[in-house]
């Protein structure tokens, strides 16, 4: 089957405003797509190295698909020996699913005791197919059946009105957008039949998993935390440096030699902290932001807590929006020109969507990406086997998973991986070594 031709988006004033903003509308049209436009998603998927089917069946709950012969074909890679299910899973009465990938009965043993469950979740600004390079090898892991997921109300899920409750308590504007998505999570899990998961979270995704295995351990064999936003403290002053245009002073967490076998860490001494903070200070004193810097980063930190999104941005450019994205996903130079343009096109089409659940983010985090409930103290808690996996060069700081692992090894067993020539989007930037990585966590269980 010939890969599907990208459709773009159609162009619209939008319904849904914030504000003043809305009067934007008026004079620059906003972007809008099709809800029930697929081919964009499929032609990312054509090179995953899969067979993209839509099942026979619409009740996720009934055995998976035995003879593909009866499904159609959406979407295929040359030479694909591997099928997947594309799926629209209701969660509720009220039209509410999650869309989902899965791969099942896909290498399976005659000697299997069970089948095992990976099931994975994006991060933010994201949606399943930005693991496009990880399916495939994946789901060599015998007896494994292989599930991703867009959250509720992100990617290509439905996009249900998200009502902040900002103008409650600081806990309880956090514990509503937690619950959102955690919540989502295992209705899908009911509906789907999983008894027990392996649950792996990029980012965003790992911050809302890992709420998962503490208030449902029941349901996770394992955890595997993706480099994990909202795990450390922020430091006592960020707000006022994001304010006066410095970014928050980082703070350093000696790391354990013990935590894993997979990494040496340098030891970082307190001669050595001090010495950093003192160039730091001096770097920040001999570059001293502007006035117009100063007056971005407070109307930025504004928006922020009035939960606009950037996906908000990416609508209001109207025409230009599908530049921005673009531009973002253009710097992703380990990506082929071909899977960048087919990329960036399923960005855009998940970014100009109805505005839903993405507008949390501003209820969960405080302005410079550190949690207002962090995770430090409550995965010390945690009752499943936890890994951590980080990129080299990621921008969240791999010591965050140390500290936890400092709290809660020897009651759980534990890991953390840093992934070599990657960032933050480790999965896409470095597959091999990160495919390897999980296969060998999901084969320790099996």
């Amino acid at each position: 089957m010939a890969k599907p031709e990208p459709v773009f988006p159609v162009w619209g004033s939008g319904s849904s405003s914030q504000g003043a903003f809305s009067l934007f509308g008026r004079f620059w049209p906003r972007a809008a797509a099709t809800k029930d436009d697929h081919q964009i998603e499929l032609a990312l998927l054509a090179d995953s190295g899969l067979k993209v089917v839509s099942p026979s069946t619409s009740d996720p709950s009934q055995p998976p698909l035995t003879n593909h012969e009866s499904a159609t074909t959406l979407a295929t890679s040359a030479s694909s020996d591997v099928v997947a299910e594309l799926l629209d899973v209701d969660i509720d009465s009220e039209g509410n699913y999650i869309h989902t990938l899965a791969i099942r009965n896909n290498k399976q043993t005659s000697n299997a005791k069970a089948r095992h469950s990976l099931v994975i979740t994006h991060g933010y600004f994201t949606g399943l197919g930005f693991f496009f390079r990880n399916y495939h090898e994946l789901s060599q892991v015998p007896d494994w059946d292989i599930y991703s997921i867009d959250w509720l109300g992100m990617g290509r899920s439905s996009r249900p009105k998200y009502v902040s409750k900002r103008g409650e308590s600081e806990d309880a504007r956090v514990a509503h957008a937690e619950s959102f998505f955690v919540e989502s999570l295992e209705e899908w899990r009911e509906r789907m039949g999983i008894e027990r998961m392996t649950l792996c979270g990029h980012s965003f995704g790992g911050y809302m998993s890992a709420l998962y295995a503490l208030k449902y351990p029941e349901r996770v064999e394992k955890l595997v935390l993706v480099s994990p936003i909202g795990i450390p403290e922020a430091p006592p002053d960020f707000e006022d440096r994001l304010r006066q245009g410095h970014g928050p002073a980082r703070r350093r967490i000696p790391p354990s030699s013990s935590c894993t076998p997979e990494y040496e860490s340098a030891e970082i001494t307190d001669a050595a902290v001090k010495a950093e903070e003192a160039s730091e200070a001096a770097a920040n004193k001999l570059n001293e932001p502007s006035r117009a810097r100063r007056l971005m980063i407070g109307m930025a930190m504004n928006l922020w807590e009035r939960n606009f999104a950037p996906q908000w941005v990416v609508r209001t450019a109207g025409p230009l929006s599908r530049r921005l994205i673009d531009w973002y996903i253009g710097r992703f130079e380990w990506l082929s020109e071909t899977q960048r343009t087919a990329l960036s096109a399923y960005a855009h089409q998940i970014s100009v969507l109805p505005g839903s659940s993405e507008s949390a983010l501003g209820d969960i985090l405080r302005p410079g990406a550190f949690a207002r409930r962090p995770l430090i103290d409550r995965l010390g808690s945690i009752t499943v086997p936890t890994v951590f996996m980080y990129g080299a060069n990621d921008w969240v700081d791999f010591t965050g998973g140390e500290q936890v692992i400092r709290r809660i090894a020897g009651r759980v067993s534990t890991n953390l991986y840093r992934i070599s020539q990657a960032g933050h989007n480790l999965h896409l930037e470095n597959p091999a070594e990160f495919n390897n990585a999980l296969a060998a966590e999901m084969r320790a269980i099996s």
